[in-house]
């Protein structure tokens, strides 16, 4: 990385580049004057925003709470697969086209299945958000598990180390860079499985509000919605970095 790529940086730039984009927005709302209900301008999102911040804030909480929950289900379920792959080639030859067969699946199909299985509640957003957060951390934790240094693990072997001891001192360690790679992907596709499975069938999240107000041509607050989730799931990326530079700091 660019030593002169300080973390500030990282936040100003895309802060003012934003500001820029909110200000053209409202100069090209004034110009052509652009419905309401089709383009709303960034004042009226505000607007919308206040005046329902308080639901605004309780419906992005539930789905990121499902998004959260998914995401950790899939990604364990993910990891614990791989390790067993990794000592049963036989099992990874019998199972690993079911993994490529649910990703290849789309979302929108799996959703009605999950809503009619589970009932319209949280277990069946969860499920969705860890169906989709699986298959990522399943694909580079086999690879890191795999890929570990072959002459530090015959010198494991060497020193009588059994198959356990390699996983977790040499396998593990090595599987933790190729990890957090997945779990950066895996957080956002874990918020869209959560909205997607709000969308067909839910009483309660922000998938549910921005699809009612879709419904009432309730544009300005759609936009908001999109923008609260988009944050909520900005956020959920950036703590998987944070936690990512914690853990892996010899890398």
């Amino acid at each position: 990385m660019d030593s002169r790529e300080t973390p500030t940086k990282k936040i100003i730039v895309p802060f003012f580049v934003f500001i820029l984009i909110l200000v053209i927005w409202e100069l090209a709302d004034k110009v052509f004057n652009f419905p309401s209900i089709i383009f709303p301008a960034p004042s009226e999102i505000y607007k919308a925003f206040i005046e329902n911040w308080s639901v605004l804030f309780t419906e992005t909480g539930i789905t990121l709470f499902e998004s959260v929950c998914g995401f950790l289900l899939g990604s364990i379920i993910a990891y614990l697969f791989a390790i067993i792959f990794t000592f049963s080639p036989i099992l990874e030859t019998a199972l690993y086209p079911y993994a490529i067969a649910i990703k290849s699946t789309p979302l929108i199909a799996i959703a009605p299945l999950l809503t009619l299985w589970f009932g319209n509640g949280l277990p069946s957003k969860i499920i969705m958000s860890a169906l989709v957060a699986f298959f990522p951390v399943l694909v580079n934790s086999l690879q890191g598990l795999t890929s570990a240094d072959r002459d530090l693990e015959n010198l494991m072997k060497s020193l009588a180390a059994n198959k356990w001891q390699i996983l977790i001192k040499v396998r593990i360690p090595n599987s933790l860079g190729y990890l957090f790679s997945s779990l950066k992907i895996a957080s956002s596709l874990a918020v869209v499985g959560a909205v997607i499975g709000e969308f067909v069938g839910a009483s309660q999240g922000i998938g549910h509000l921005i699809k009612n107000t879709s419904y009432y041509l309730d544009t300005p607050l759609m936009f908001a919605g999109i923008a609260m989730i988009s944050s909520g799931g900005i956020l959920f990326f950036g703590l998987i970095v944070w936690l990512e530079k914690k853990l892996i700091y010899w890398d």
